[in-house]
């Protein structure tokens, strides 16, 4: 159901991407955790998820793995308002269990990825505006739901994404027992760069092999994007290589153009396999001094895994 909204933030105000006073509340409050006030899109707001949905289809219909395309299908989004979570998970928690929870903003590393291991993945709620539909460098509505949930549909892909937060339990129990000092924040960070450049290159970027012997996009930040799902398939400045753990974990990326360097999987069951390998790894210690670059690690990424309540 839409929340109720005081009068505060009269209805059709926008609840557009870096222009959002509801969101600017909720985060000056500190509620991290919210409700979507659905009355608050604006027609804005509408016509620009109307677009961006318009224009993916062809895209997706060339370059998307068939578990996408059956999970478009199955999440039966409305291709021209911006949808209501409880909408969406009223057709995607029969499926896997997962469910749309929606976040005023960022979220630190470690609550993000226990979200995953609970089944939930924190959703944006703002939308781009019509001026910027080709890049926005933090997500939006339509990165997160049109992007990932349809992933969320598959069960070996959710239960890949549950089985990733479960590593980072046991990164957050690792941290715990290590001896006070500096050398603890340094092999903690790398074990959180680690894993958010395996997320980026995988959960985000990833490509998988297709039956035909081609490639198709099976990362959100690809299946979000107009030009680069294109671009990631068929440009020959893209380099593609089949996944290598120690390669993924020690390779720098930047947010703010086309990735030039691509991972593969063979499917998601290979996924999964490479999940249980990266927490063997965590555990050997050889994700403890992974090299330097991108992504940063903040305090609040760092904090999020020392303050865990591991019961």
């Amino acid at each position: 159901m839409a929340s109720s909204v005081n009068a505060d933030f009269p209805p059709g105000i926008g609840m557009t991407t870096t222009e959002a006073p509801f969101i600017e509340k909720a985060q000056a409050d500190g509620k991290l955790y919210i409700e979507q006030p659905y009355e608050l899109y604006s027609d804005e707001n509408h016509e620009a998820w109307r677009r961006l949905y318009a224009r993916m289809i062809p895209q997706w219909e060339k370059y998307a793995n068939k578990h996408f395309l059956q999970g478009i299908e199955n999440l039966c989004l409305n291709p021209k308002r911006v949808p209501l979570l409880d909408d969406v998970n009223q057709f995607l928690n029969p499926l896997t269990g997962f469910r749309a929870k929606p976040v005023s903003g960022y979220v630190p590393a470690f609550l993000f990825f226990d979200c995953l291991r609970q089944r939930d993945f924190p959703t944006t709620i703002t939308v781009r505006k019509l001026a910027n539909l080709d890049y926005l460098p933090e997500p939006d509505i339509f990165h997160d739901i049109a992007g990932h949930v349809p992933m969320h549909t598959d069960r070996a892909f959710a239960d890949t994404l549950v089985r990733f937060g479960e590593c980072a339990r046991t990164a957050a129990i690792i941290a715990q027992e290590m001896p006070l000092g500096e050398d603890r924040v340094h092999r903690l960070s790398s074990i959180i760069k680690a894993m958010a450049r395996f997320f980026w290159f995988t959960i985000e970027f990833g490509l998988m092999k297709h039956p035909d012997g081609g490639l198709r996009a099976y990362g959100s930040g690809l299946l979000s994007s107009y030009g680069e799902l294109e671009y990631s398939l068929t440009s020959p400045d893209v380099q593609r290589y089949p996944v290598q753990l120690e390669w993924v974990v020690n390779q720098y990326f930047e947010i703010d153009h086309y990735q030039p360097l691509l991972f593969v999987v063979d499917s998601f069951d290979h996924l999964f396999s490479l999940v249980d390998e990266l927490e063997v790894w965590m555990k050997d210690g050889r994700l403890s001094n992974v090299s330097p670059g991108e992504p940063a690690v903040n305090e609040a990424d760092i904090a999020s895994f020392l303050e865990a309540k591991i019961e």
